[in-house]
């Protein structure tokens, strides 16, 4: 069996091909342990135990860590959730949720 493909889905495909990408980046503080780091990427944006750690040690050694890349709703969505995923209850001084920012991707060479 053929798929015939529109011109109106080739067009589509094309929009979505050439549309921006951004980076999710959490930013470093002192002010929330590895362990809530951790739950939250694993609840959050479903990464595996190694994963989150992995993101957690980054963060912590480098001050950031991009989290995903893709397109600025589902960023804008990803960033709004770590913002508010509440406090540190390991860390007595913690006031609130992590930080993230959203920034352009790089261009793929291709």
């Amino acid at each position: 069996m053929t798929q015939t493909i529109t011109r109106k889905e080739r067009e589509d495909r094309s929009l979505e091909e050439k549309a921006p990408l951004f980076n999710v980046v959490l930013l470093n503080d002192d002010d929330h342990s590895y362990d809530y780091v951790i739950e939250m990427l694993q609840k959050i944006f479903c990464f595996s135990w190694q994963q989150a750690y992995d993101h957690a040690v980054e963060v912590d050694f480098t001050g950031r860590t991009i989290l995903i890349t893709c397109g600025l709703e589902e960023a804008q969505f990803a960033r709004d959730q770590v913002h508010s995923y509440g406090v540190d209850h390991r860390i007595p001084h913690c006031r609130g949720s992590m930080s993230a920012i959203i920034e352009p991707a790089e261009p793929s060479a291709s």
